[in-house]
């Protein structure tokens, strides 16, 4: 069962609290009858629950009395405590991901071919956003089609973002579409595009008519290929990334003439 110990109060907190809701005003000594809060720690426990503004005490009455607040305040002052706790976990964590970065090196790539996959729409999203991230020099995108990773809202923008991202990094970005992936694009993406990426310089758009594939070439030493579901062409099936230089020569010796073809997009 829920208690008010997951929200941060201990055991002894928690039963003080709940037996000043039943009892109303009281004293220290009554409320550690009632709460079966020993009289050694019952006022260290009404300390706390000042401090957490969960009680209200009247200091000129003598003996000293105290009274809970209402519940929905209580529970509320509690949350907004906890959301606090976790905000200040989150910078923590962030500055150690952040001194863990400069410190945690990677050997110089070996030049041998590697592979792997990614099955399904978010699987697929997942690894093309993971391969984006690590790109440091250029990001070739290339859409025939709208596979389920680009003509979904959430997704799409998620992509947009990280190319924004890279650009953000000095990484330079182009993208080669076909004229039919324009108009189904999601308005968040055309919103982005013309909003944050259509003057940035180091970010080109172009369409064009002889586009057949989709995939992106990532730093001129790897490949991400869409494969379209056997059954249904419409639909991604998976996205095989490859890490081989060669292949990946290839494959911009193959975009680089249809970039040289295409036309600017116009938003």
């Amino acid at each position: 069962m829920t208690s008010l110990r997951d929200l941060g109060l201990s055991e002894y907190e928690s039963r003080a609290y709940r037996s000043l809701l039943q009892t109303g005003p009281t004293t220290a000594k009554e409320l550690s009858r009632t709460s079966d809060v020993p009289m050694g720690r019952i006022y260290d426990v009404l300390n706390s629950l000042e401090t957490h503004n969960l009680i209200r005490s009247q200091t000129a009455s003598r003996p000293k009395k105290y009274v809970a607040v209402e519940p929905e305040t209580a529970l509320d002052r509690l949350l907004e405590n906890k959301r606090d706790e976790l905000e200040e976990k989150i910078t923590q964590y962030e500055d150690i991901a952040t001194e863990l970065e400069d410190k945690l090196e990677t050997a110089d790539p070996v030049d041998e071919p590697f592979w792997t996959a990614a099955l399904g729409g978010d699987e697929a999203a997942e690894l093309l956003v993971e391969r984006i991230q690590a790109a440091e020099e250029r990001v070739n995108f290339v859409a025939a089609t709208t596979a389920s990773y680009v003509d979904l809202d959430i997704v799409g923008e998620e992509i947009a973002e990280e190319l924004e991202a890279a650009i953000e990094r000095g990484v330079h970005v182009s993208i080669l579409l076909h004229p039919n992936v324009v108009s189904q694009l999601p308005e968040s993406v055309g919103r982005r595009y013309r909003y944050h990426l259509q003057n940035h310089s180091d970010f080109e758009v172009r369409v064009g008519e002889d586009v057949t594939a989709t995939f992106a070439l990532i730093d001129q030493g790897e490949v991400c290929i869409e494969v379209p579901h056997p059954t249904d062409a419409s639909e991604l099936f998976a996205i095989i990334n490859l890490k081989d230089t060669e292949f990946a020569a290839n494959v911009k010796s193959a975009f680089d003439p249809r970039w040289e073809e295409a036309t600017e997009l116009e938003l």
